[in-house]
């Protein structure tokens, strides 16, 4: 890819987003653009429109969605279906009228049924029901992989939808009411910490497998897409191991030198029993993970101690 190419990185302030902007910066690409939400509501189809009219881009890597945990997604189902959906039709469909060359749909493992044989291949999209506590943002973005792969198939563009485990890293969102299981830990962790290491009470039974992938990893799966062709049109992108949650527990007491005691609540909902992807699509085109779980939590939990007094927090 032409290092000068135009890029339009959507959501360029979020956790993913800022990666793929960072990540594309140390590589020498030049030519990137970025719009707050303030700047340019993706909501709005007309003024998404307006705005690729005027720049047009081309290339469009869409990290922009409205994200957020179990408790999240349970109390503002709405929003989460629609503003996702609206967001996605608005920057795909854009681009396919101002004729956008390479677009690049990054979405989540939750598209996949609850109950998908381990690990998940991308063959298993649609073939049963999904996990209840975030369908909606699973829908959503199960419409975005479709709209792409529709694109692909009638108008034969390079519209690839990637769909990346459990992220974390640095920018990621710590309010204890919308954030995922990671960051929400390190911040339960720390403040028990600096509480006479008081105990830490969390969701469920600790028994569930999950997969993380620290965001850096993610950006440079972005970059390796825009470099190679993908021939097909739904990537997973992951480690391809995971552990449970009780686990992921103790190793982050441990990273933030937590003494207290862990409480399980079992009468909070545990989620889907397991979510490992099957990345060896990724793998056979030449790109894998670099950031191991232990070394890249230390780097979340140092970036989360250096902006203590501002780290992003999100209102609903």
């Amino acid at each position: 890819m032409n290092k000068n190419a135009k890029i339009y990185i959507a959501g360029h302030r979020g956790m993913v987003g800022s990666a793929i902007w960072r990540t594309l910066e140390k590589q020498g690409y030049t030519n990137l653009i970025g719009k707050t939400s303030k700047e340019l509501d993706l909501r709005n189809q007309q003024d998404v429109l307006e705005f690729l009219e005027a720049e047009k881009p081309e290339i469009i890597i869409d990290a922009a969605a409205k994200v957020g945990g179990i408790l999240a997604n349970n109390d503002f189902p709405y929003q989460f279906l629609m503003e996702n959906i609206q967001i996605q039709n608005n920057l795909i469909d854009g681009s396919l009228k101002v004729d956008v060359k390479k677009f690049i749909f990054l979405g989540s493992s939750c598209i996949y049924p609850k109950f998908a044989p381990q690990p998940l291949k991308e063959d298993y999209l649609l073939t049963d029901s999904l996990e209840p506590t975030n369908e909606w943002y699973a829908i959503a973005k199960i419409t975005g992989v479709k709209t792409c792969q529709a694109i692909r198939k009638q108008f034969g563009k390079d519209y690839v939808s990637m769909m990346p485990t459990n992220l974390y890293g640095t920018h990621d969102n710590f309010d204890l009411k919308s954030s995922h299981v990671l960051p929400a830990m390190i911040r339960k962790f720390h403040e028990a910490k600096e509480n006479n290491n008081a105990n830490v009470v969390l969701w469920g039974s600790g028994t569930p497998l999950r997969e993380f992938l620290f965001v850096d990893d993610l950006a440079e799966a972005v970059v390796f897409a825009l470099d190679n062709e993908l021939p097909e049109y739904l990537y997973n992108v992951g480690t391809g191991t995971d552990l449970t949650i009780k686990d992921l527990a103790e190793l982050i007491q441990k990273v933030t030198g937590h003494q207290g005691e862990i409480e399980w609540d079992s009468s909070k909902p545990d989620g889907t029993p397991r979510k490992l992807m099957d990345i060896s699509k990724m793998h056979d085109l030449g790109w894998k993970h670099r950031v191991e779980l232990e070394d890249g939590i230390r780097k979340t939990y140092n970036w989360f101690l250096e902006n203590i007094e501002n780290y992003k927090e999100v209102k609903l």
